[in-house]
């Protein structure tokens, strides 16, 4: 990067160890999520998080290892096979809400992630069946979770 370059968001908000902290603190609310958590087949969430890691960064401009790896994000074709209706996509946004708030960013960056993690959620809901999220939604229960309003940022 020269002197002139504008810094990516990604630099902007701390880079990698910003994006590990999203990442960790979102799996924490997955790992016990029982409409969630099914979507992970694997026993450990921990390639699940280090892909969504990847992808968070190259997204936001920092390295290409998302796309070295995996090739083109085709989020809506990986997600395909995944009963994803608003009650799963709203949990998920609880869950990353939870996460973006442990990173106590600046109120441009928190606003800047946040409304681009609203707009990628609600573009992968593929159905509106109840039934929750993952191959193995046939059957389940959908367990409550609780959602807290954020208080109104009085500088806004």
């Amino acid at each position: 990067m020269t002197a002139d370059a504008p810094r990516s968001f990604y630099d902007e908000v701390g880079g990698h160890e910003t994006f590990t902290r999203l990442v960790d603190a979102f799996y924490r609310g997955v790992a016990d999520d029982p409409v969630l958590r099914p979507m992970y087949p694997e026993a450990d969430l921990g390639p699940a998080a280090d892909r969504l890691r990847m992808f968070l960064e190259q997204y936001w401009g920092g390295p290409a290892a998302y796309s070295q790896r995996r090739g083109h994000p085709r989020l809506r074709m990986r997600h395909a096979p995944f009963h994803i209706d608003p009650a799963a996509r709203d949990r998920w946004l609880a869950h990353m809400r939870a996460a973006v708030d442990e990173l106590e960013l600046a109120p441009l960056h928190d606003a800047t992630l946040w409304d681009y993690l609203q707009r990628a959620a609600h573009a992968m809901v593929n159905t509106f069946e109840p039934a929750g999220i993952g191959p193995a939604a046939a059957g389940r229960e959908s367990a409550p979770l609780t959602v807290v309003a954020r208080p109104a940022d009085p500088a806004a």
